[in-house]
Parts: C-alpha cells; sequence; structure tokens
C-alpha cells in the first residue's frame, strides 16, 4: 500500500535525505478502483479486469505534496500505488506538471478459472446484498421526520446521475458501502444473540432461587460471553467490518495491527473518510429542497382539490391544475437533481423542449410512475404502530426507485438527442399522457375518503415527495 511504499522510499537517492518536503515531486503510478467521481489530478490513461471483477484506472501524475499529504490522498480515494519514483524538487512552484508516459503496470489475472468465477459470485453477492441493506436503509430513513429528506434525497440524485449520463445503472451508486454497513449491522445483530440467551438464562436463574449455584453460573457466564463478544465485535469492526469477519475471528492478526504503529490513525482515518464519504450533509439539503420545490408545485392544485366538498367548482379547478402539474413535476424534479440548481424545478419550457425529443420515452415515465404510486394508497388506509413504520416504508421505497431511475433515463435519453420526434409520435404521447394524469387524480380526489388522515392525506404525495404513507411518522 502507499504508506509501506513510501517507507521504502523513505531514503531514496533522488532526494538525499530521510524525509520528503512539500518541495518534492513523485512520479506515481497506481491503480485505484473506480471512483463515484474521479480526483481530477488522476486521468484515465488505460482500463483492465483486475481482480474481483473491478474494473482499475491506471495513472500517472506529478504531485508536490508532502509524505504524510500523500498518504492522506491515497487513503482516501482507496488507491493502491504499486510504483512510485522521488525526483528533484522543480525549479518554480507552480502547478502540477504532466509527467512523462512510463511504462504502465499490467494487471493480470492469474488466477483459474475456478477461483475467477468464485470471485464474481462473490462480488455478485456482495452487490446484492449492499442493495437490500441500501433499501433497508433507505426505508429505515423514511420511517422518520427529518431523516426522510435524507431518503429522498438519495432517490433525487439517483433520477439525476441517470439523467446525466443516460444509464440506469448509475442511478444504483453506494451499494458497495451500504454492503459494509449492512454487514456491520447484521454481524453485531447476529453476535448479540448468544448474549441475549444467556441474559434470559441467568435472569430466570435469579428469579427462581437468588444465590444458588445456577444464578452464579449464569452471571458469571454473561460476563465473560459479553467481554469476549464486545471484543470480537470491536475485532471485527477493526478489520473492516465485513461480514466474513464476524465469522471468522483473527486475533492473533488483529494482535499484530494493533502494535503495529500508526494503527490507531489508520482506523481513525477509515471511518472518518467513509462516514464523510457518505455525503449525508448533500443528500439531506438535496431532499429538503426537492421537497420544497414538490410542494410549491402541489400545495395551490391539491388545496383546491380539497376544498371540493365544499366549493364544487374550486375542487373541478383544482383537480385541473393537478392534472397539469403531474405531467410536468416528475420530469422537472429529475433536472433538478441533474443539475443542483433549485430554479430548473420551474423551467417548464426546458421539459417541453426535452418532450418534444423524447415523447414515447416521456409517456412511458409518467405511465410507470403514476401506476407504480397507486397501489401504495392501500397502505395509507389504516395506521399502523412506529416500531413498525419502516415496513411499509420498505414497499414505497421499492415502488418508487425504479420510477425515479426511469424518469432520469427519459430526461437523459431526451438531453442527447438533437431533433424533435415528428408531430404524430408528440401527438401521440399527449393522448396517452392526459388520460392517465387525468385516472390519477380521481383516484387522489376519492382517497381522502379512505386515508386515515382524511383530506390531510392529499398533501401527502409519497410519488413526487417522501416515499412513506404518512409523513407525521
Amino acid at each position: 500500500m502507499a504508506a509501506k511504499i513510501f517507507k521504502n522510499l523513505s531514503a531514496s537517492p533522488a532526494s538525499g535525505k530521510n524525509r520528503h518536503s512539500a518541495d518534492d515531486r513523485w512520479v506515481i503510478r497506481g491503480r485505484a478502483a473506480m471512483f463515484d467521481a474521479a480526483p481530477a489530478r488522476f486521468y484515465r490513461s488505460n482500463t483492465k479486469k483486475s481482480r474481483g471483477g473491478a474494473k482499475p484506472l491506471l495513472f500517472e501524475e506529478i504531485s508536490r505534496m508532502s509524505q504524510g499529504a500523500m498518504s492522506q490522498l491515497f487513503a482516501s480515494g482507496g488507491v493502491e500505488v504499486v510504483d512510485a519514483e522521488l525526483l528533484d524538487a522543480p525549479a518554480e512552484l507552480g502547478t502540477p506538471i504532466p509527467a512523462e508516459i512510463l511504462e504502465e503496470p499490467q494487471l493480470v489475472d492469474d488466477r483459474g478459472w475456478l477461483r475467477r468465477i468464485w470471485g464474481a459470485i462473490g462480488s455478485g453477492a456482495e452487490w446484492l446484498f449492499g442493495a437490500s441493506s441500501l433499501v433497508l436503509a433507505l426505508s429505515f430513513l423514511a420511517s422518520y421526520p427529518l431523516l426522510q429528506m435524507l431518503s429522498l434525497g438519495y432517490l433525487l440524485e439517483a433520477s439525476g446521475r441517470v439523467a446525466r449520463s443516460g444509464r440506469l445503472r448509475d442511478g444504483f451508486f453506494g451499494v458497495r458501502k451500504a454492503a459494509r454497513l449492512g454487514g456491520v449491522f447484521f454481524g453485531v445483530w447476529l453476535m448479540l444473540w448468544p448474549l441475549r440467551f444467556a441474559s434470559k438464562m441467568a435472569a430466570a436463574a435469579r428469579l427462581i432461587e437468588p444465590g444458588s449455584p445456577a444464578d452464579r453460573g449464569w452471571s458469571i457466564a454473561l460476563t465473560v460471553l459479553t467481554v469476549l463478544i464486545v471484543a470480537h465485535i470491536i475485532g471485527a469492526c477493526w478489520r473492516g467490518g465485513k461480514l466474513r469477519h464476524f465469522f471468522w475471528p483473527a486475533p492473533i492478526r488483529l494482535l499484530k495491527q494493533l502494535r503495529r504503529g500508526g494503527a490507531y490513525a489508520e482506523a481513525r482515518d477509515a471511518v472518518w473518510n467513509f462516514v464523510t464519504g457518505l455525503r449525508l450533509p448533500y443528500y439531506f439539503w438535496l431532499g429538503l429542497r426537492g421537497f420544497i420545490g414538490g410542494l410549491v408545485w402541489l400545495f395551490l392544485p391539491i388545496s383546491m382539490l380539497a376544498a371540493g366538498q365544499q366549493a364544487p367548482i374550486v375542487g373541478f379547478v383544482g383537480g385541473l391544475a393537478l392534472l397539469v402539474v403531474l405531467l410536468y413535476l416528475p420530469f422537472v424534479q429529475s433536472r433538478f437533481a441533474a443539475e443542483n440548481r433549485f430554479r430548473s424545478m420551474l423551467e417548464v419550457r426546458a421539459v417541453r423542449r426535452l418532450f418534444r425529443r423524447a415523447p414515447i420515452a416521456f409517456l412511458t415515465a409518467l405511465f410507470v410512475t403514476l401506476l407504480f404510486a397507486l397501489p401504495l394508497y392501500l397502505l395509507k388506509i389504516e395506521i399502523i404502530p412506529r416500531e413498525a413504520a419502516w415496513l411499509p416504508s420498505l414497499l414505497f421505497v421499492m415502488f418508487i426507485y425504479p420510477t425515479r431511475l426511469l424518469t432520469g433515463w427519459a430526461c437523459g435519453y431526451a438531453a442527447r438527442r438533437e431533433r424533435n420526434r415528428n408531430w404524430f409520435l408528440r401527438q401521440f404521447a399527449r393522448l396517452g399522457m392526459l388520460p392517465a394524469a387525468a385516472f390519477y387524480t380521481l383516484i387522489i380526489f376519492f382517497t381522502q375518503f379512505t386515508s386515515w388522515h382524511g383530506v390531510a392525506s392529499l398533501y401527502e404525495q409519497h410519488a413526487f415527495l417522501v416515499p412513506v404513507p404518512f409523513l407525521g411518522l
């Protein structure tokens, strides 16, 4: 790894000193796993398959930084440096100078076909576990006030990424991190089962005959088991927190890591980099603005529709206004997430321009969005206990996540097209979108008579706001 290479090069002949200064220039040749957003100082020169099926980035760069700064940089980026060379300090300070093209290290997978198949199966299983953990995490977040904005922010970001790239797979991000978090929670949950059993037995022995040998024995067993399991959980998290670390203890390896200098600093930095890499403030702010923007579009039509019982004319006008809102709201939200500009929530002309380029894609996205949202109104009939609020939220996330991706794909597909579709396709799409929006509006009007919150439930538009049946949960 980078720290080891720095140690080996600490007495480089090119520098003539034992410590590298901030003016040293490094030529780095290495590889890194695919970044969510690759740092600007790295450039892709080649792509090959590496072990585990990941696509590495081969890069070369001259950087002017200290040894500690470079260690933090590569540690945060997950980079494994395979070669490094220290050059003389530049004559004048300035921006990094591009390096000459050096011979790139070739990544050769010398494993047998059985090991490659096993590695592919393991990578796929980890991805599926991460995707399941991600959906569960979004469901838990959606069931708690304020944290709901994190769930909405992730869904908006997924739609925005697909809109920017035009690839549906870009909407599945953070899956590996979710797998790591899910592995920690699941592993801790499993490790606590022996403690639960010992605690129940100790409580039963104390209740039946306090001070008996059984009571003392189970109390001692509970204490010893608590110390061992807590130490095992800490060790598993220290080693990386993967699920396999909870099932395969390695105390000797852990002790060697603890005895090695800088182990605490590495663990602290790794945890900090992982937490900051989650970008929770960004998703919260994105979700909050997306919620406010959606509410701006929906508040007046929904309020007029809610007044339809006392003033049918007002309710009818509100229904027509809501019909128009449904035609635009999913796509302005996707554009907002793609451009990260709140003003784009009000740019109707831009959506109309995109529609003319891909009317069938817009029709498909709108139809699926409204279709997937309708069955979820059945879960609004009766409120459920707070401790089980995440269960319906799980269905809401599973139904709404694909619609966000499809909406982003429609916007991205339209943005890449240069010409408008012919008049017949545009009119066909309009004739399909209007009845779908009208039918959805009609269903929304009648849900106030079946939902638990009555008229207030009209404002709980899970297809465009928070993916949860009741906002008050």
